[in-house]
């Protein structure tokens, strides 16, 4: 569908996700690819936010900018979760309507669906029971971004599609043991470790949660994939009686105990884990069905210890330093 002069705005080029999509197009042979940073377009401000779409004019909009964060800083700062977060994507989707753009891709989180779904969770599980409680205010806000699009393309036949992805690391990831998540966590524990020769690194609760990770890279090649399904298949997962909604995963997860001996191993850590249980476990398992995106014909290709070890290469010189 998109024409490799298509005007594309990647919004939040700059993050874990964001700056996979634009490295993606830009492989893709996209040529005209819209990127502002936060000092040239503060995404909180309406105003310039409609002032950029009206001069701009984007074809398509890839919505990857958001407040992010692990369980310590949703916890820390819930209130900046939910009210940056709905302001935002607010101000994107307004703007796409405004601007007549052909197709918006509002990315989330697997964090929207109840802390106890029936695994695998199914895009249908939506709104069926209650959410994990640490990450409540940022979960919300997603929620009513998917709401928003599927209200819009309800009244004004927009084609606003929601994609959310299971717990995404790569490159550009966050590495600040206060707001990370937990696989970058874990990383920069371990090259610290490392650093200093201990001989233990300590890990937040039992490790007994289960953890679907998808590379980045893959999630990129994912988010064009959907971009450019023809009419009939895109449109089809955009009906008036179900969210235009889409799980973005691997369809498979490992414990947080198994994921750090995996991290041990990538870095070459030998010491020994210790899981901290006075520390929170957050949800017990977050698998989600990826069968519907499977059906339209994509699938991930990079397994977990490679894609570690892919993120590795990319930061060990400044964890390391």
């Amino acid at each position: 569908m998109m024409k490799r002069d298509s005007r594309i705005f990647i919004a939040g080029h700059r993050g874990l996700v964001g700056s996979a999509i634009l490295r993606e197009l830009t492989r893709q042979g996209y040529s005209n690819l819209l990127t502002r940073t936060r000092q040239k377009l503060d995404l909180l401000d309406g105003g310039a936010v409609s002032r950029f779409f009206s001069e701009e004019k984007p074809e398509y909009v890839v919505m990857a900018a958001a407040k992010v964060g692990g369980i310590l800083a949703n916890n820390t700062y819930p209130a900046d979760f939910i009210r940056d977060n709905l302001v935002l994507q607010s101000n994107i989707i307004e703007a796409c309507r405004a601007n007549q753009v052909d197709r918006l891709l509002f990315l989330g989180s697997s964090c929207i669906y109840p802390k106890l779904a029936p695994q695998p969770i199914s895009e249908s599980a939506l709104l069926t029971g209650l959410l994990e409680p640490t990450n409540r205010p940022y979960a919300l806000a997603k929620i009513a971004g998917i709401e928003m699009c599927w209200s819009y393309n309800r009244q004004y036949g927009t084609k606003y599609l929601a994609a959310m992805p299971t717990n995404l690391y790569g490159p550009n990831d966050n590495f600040d043991l206060n707001t990370s998540h937990v696989l970058p966590a874990l990383m920069r524990k371990t090259a610290e470790a490392i650093r200093a020769g201990a001989k233990t690194v300590t890990v937040w609760g039992t490790g007994t949660p289960r953890r679907e990770l998808l590379y980045s890279e893959d999630l990129a090649q994912a988010c064009v994939f959907l971009l450019n399904l023809d009419d009939a298949r895109y449109e089809a997962l955009l009906t008036d009686d179900a969210p235009p909604l889409i799980n973005i995963g691997t369809g498979e997860d490992v414990t947080i105990r198994e994921l750090a001996e995996t991290v041990a191993r990538v870095l070459g850590f030998d010491g020994e884990l210790v899981f901290d249980h006075s520390k929170p476990d957050g949800t017990p398992r977050k698998l989600l069905d990826v069968s519907r995106l499977h059906e339209l014909g994509w699938r991930h290709t990079t397994g977990l210890e490679q894609g570690i070890r892919l993120t590795w290469d990319s930061v060990k010189d400044k964890l390391t330093d």
